[in-house]
């Protein structure tokens, strides 16, 4: 059931396009394997072998911490409407923090959402997709603003202290730059 692309083709760049919601996993070689939800419009294709993905803070930064170690990333977009598809994308990412050349480069895509953290840079080697028979139909209600109000709330200064406190270490004790 499962087919193998080793780029992205336009019909799977139209599916990314239409998914609110992406999941993305990274893993040290050693300790914990982390998968994140991702939503908002954070999501863009630059062409057929390269993806970029704006990362908003969070409680914690495993992804950062992960890509510092190995740059291997799954990114997985599943259908819960339509016609059922699971499509992921394996490859090499690297992570860029606010004052970086390629942060610039690629920060004007997106919106500006509050509490902005890095953009992650993947190269995809491979795309395989394969059926969702199995991922429920959902209906989409809306995204949620709590991140962009909180983050808003705190300001940009207290967002950097915030980051200082909670997102310079991973859950396994490995460290991160947030600078």
């Amino acid at each position: 059931m499962g087919k193998r692309y080793n780029s992205i083709t336009e019909k799977y760049k139209d599916f990314i396009k239409q998914q609110r919601i992406f999941f993305v996993g990274t893993a040290a070689p050693d300790g914990r394997v982390n998968v994140s939800p991702k939503g908002a419009d954070t999501f863009r294709v630059i062409n057929a072998n390269q993806v970029v993905w704006l990362n908003l803070t969070g409680s914690g930064n495993e992804t950062a911490a992960h890509l510092a170690q190995t740059e291997r990333m799954t990114i997985m977009f599943c259908a819960f409407e339509g016609k059922p598809i699971i499509l992921r994308l394996y490859g090499k990412a690297k992570i860029f923090n606010a004052g970086h050349e390629i942060y610039k480069k690629y920060s004007p895509l997106f919106p500006e959402i509050p509490g902005r953290r890095q953009i992650i840079e993947m190269h995809v080697d491979l795309l395989q997709k394969s059926c969702g028979m199995a991922v429920p139909l959902m209906d989409y209600v809306a995204d949620r603003d709590e991140l962009h109000k909180w983050a808003e709330k705190k300001g940009s200064e207290k967002l950097h202290q915030y980051w200082q406190e909670k997102n310079t270490v991973s859950i396994d004790g490995k460290p991160i730059d947030i600078s």
